[in-house]
């Protein structure tokens, strides 16, 4: 089983430079590439003169996180492909637990390792944490980490599960399920896309897994800041997409329903907190839902055999008005 690591770039010459050698010493098992995104900042010519053992992936433009990932990928032969953000150091060993399970079970078809913060280094990152998880109105969170709570890793998370989503910031997929989803929806550009081809992989019944003896350390908003509007207006945008999506026909526009009353409410408090900014993009992003909505519809799959998708009903109630901060008592 061959294996591929690759890493996404732009403009991201000093992550580069910080990260890839943690990638080339600890992934002795794998081919690593790095494919640029049309990058202005040199990155291309810093790669060739430093690190001749990688492969380069030369994108003619800037196609976000999901075009330049299904850009780059079909130049990758390697049965196993490792979707790796630039601003992530791994450590010794990571890759064998996440081959193993390829190897041994044939039905999963993506792995997320633990993902631990570069700067809090005993904190789950954001990004992932013990892998994700979906309340039934498409709102994210994870083991390890609900909304901007992150839990200390004392090895509460120490068992491997089968989860919802895997982390984008490293996603480990079969090329040969990758290729039948049909890849990342472009139409995401960034965020939130690895939540979406995760939950069609298990339409199509196959499972995804974390794997707690795989870790890495991610920084986490190095492309786009945590407090940016434009990230903002993405999750919120492609949120909307996800469960236009795959919501099944039954309930699909119910639960859209009360996320557009959720987004409502998220952008006043935005608004009472004077985040302008946001409360704009949270409308720029409804906008948007309704002027792509016939092309999104399309892509709804004719049969839905994932129903059970959600975790638990309201991620916002649990938290917000329950004070629930840990993945462990959402149980109770």
């Amino acid at each position: 089983m061959k294996v591929a690591v690759v890493i996404l770039n732009w403009n991201g010459k000093h992550l580069l430079e910080q990260f890839l050698p943690s990638v080339i010493n600890f992934s002795k098992q794998a081919k690593i590439y790095v494919a640029d995104n049309a990058s202005t900042d040199g990155s291309v010519s810093f790669l060739e003169k430093n690190f001749p053992e990688v492969e380069i992936i030369k994108n003619s433009r800037n196609a976000g996180y999901a075009g330049g990932y299904n850009l780059a990928l079909k130049h990758v032969p390697e049965d196993i492909h490792i979707l790796l953000n630039s601003d992530v150091e791994v450590t010794e060993n990571w890759l064998l637990p996440v081959i193993e399970v390829f190897e041994n079970e044939p039905k999963t078809a993506a792995v997320q390792p633990k993902i631990l913060d570069f700067k809090m280094k005993d904190c789950f990152e954001y990004a992932g944490a013990a892998g994700g998880y979906l309340d039934k109105f498409g709102y994210p969170f994870c083991r390890g980490r609900i909304f901007q709570h992150l839990e200390e890793d004392h090895g509460q998370y120490n068992d491997d599960q089968y989860i919802f989503w895997a982390s984008g910031a490293c996603l480990a997929i079969r090329k040969d399920n990758y290729e039948q989803t049909g890849g990342l929806d472009e139409d995401f550009f960034a965020h939130q896309e690895e939540i979406d081809l995760c939950w069609r992989l298990q339409n199509e019944g196959f499972r995804i897994k974390y794997v707690s003896a795989s870790r890495i350390y991610h920084v986490g908003g190095a492309t786009l800041a945590d407090m940016n509007p434009k990230k903002t207006f993405f999750n919120f945008r492609n949120s909307l997409f996800m469960l236009l999506k795959n919501v099944e026909s039954g309930r699909v526009f119910y639960v859209l329903f009360i996320r557009m009353i959720l987004d409502g409410v998220a952008g006043f408090k935005f608004l009472f907190e004077g985040k302008f900014n946001h409360f704009f993009a949270i409308l720029d992003a409804h906008g948007s839902f309704y002027r792509h909505y016939g092309k999104i519809r399309k892509k709804r799959p004719k049969t839905f055999i994932f129903n059970d998708y959600y975790k638990i009903k309201s991620i916002v109630f649990a938290h917000y008005i329950r004070r629930k901060n840990k993945f462990s008592e959402l149980e109770k």
